[in-house]
């Protein structure tokens, strides 16, 4: 599969480990994690989801160890409504970003268990859709040239730095898809 995802991060994931995977995933999954909690909560029945999706995206920074229990949380995180098949699809900007979110934890999951770079590939890709989506829905913006600019700096290594630049970036998309929802 082609990914959005630039060549020079692609071959620096598959030539850094384990570690540089597990900070490249934390940071796309930051960054994606206000989507999903901002849209959702609220939601009746969605309290435990909400905290699950936290405390997963919380974990991930631990970035010197792969979480023991990655592939129990993928499967757990495989039952939320936002990654059941649909027969009409997705069409609500919401549940757009939600599913965005949802899948990029999923695969941040998969790649912080395994250090596997194919699957941090498409939690990267997945970051890249739904901003290069968002970017088309919102007039100026350009958050899919700052998904690009954050995925290349989470290959440096300095995960205080890009912790506090991936929440700032989370916030602004979320403000940014909130502008697009209905009044």
């Amino acid at each position: 599969m082609e990914t959005l995802v630039e060549k020079a991060v692609a071959k620096a994931l598959r030539d850094g480990g384990c570690e540089a995977i597990c900070l490249y995933v934390s940071a796309c999954a930051e960054r994606m994690a206000p989507l999903f909690v901002g849209l959702r909560a609220g939601a009746p029945g969605r309290e435990a989801d909400l905290d699950f999706y936290a405390e997963s995206v919380r974990d991930l920074w631990y970035a010197d160890r792969p979480l023991a229990d990655a592939a129990k949380r993928v499967r757990l995180l495989e039952r939320f409504p936002e990654l059941q098949p649909d027969e009409e699809g997705i069409t609500d900007v919401a549940d757009t970003y939600a599913f965005f979110a949802v899948l990029c934890l999923r695969y941040a999951l998969l790649a912080h268990g395994s250090g596997n770079a194919d699957d941090a590939l498409s939690c990267g890709h997945a970051a890249l859709t739904a901003m290069g989506m968002l970017d088309q829905n919102v007039a100026g913006a350009s958050l899919l040239a700052e998904e690009q600019r954050l995925q290349s700096l989470s290959l440096n290594g300095d995960a205080s730095v890009l912790w506090d630049a991936s929440v700032t970036a989370g916030r602004e998309r979320f403000r940014a898809v909130l502008g697009r929802l209905p009044r």
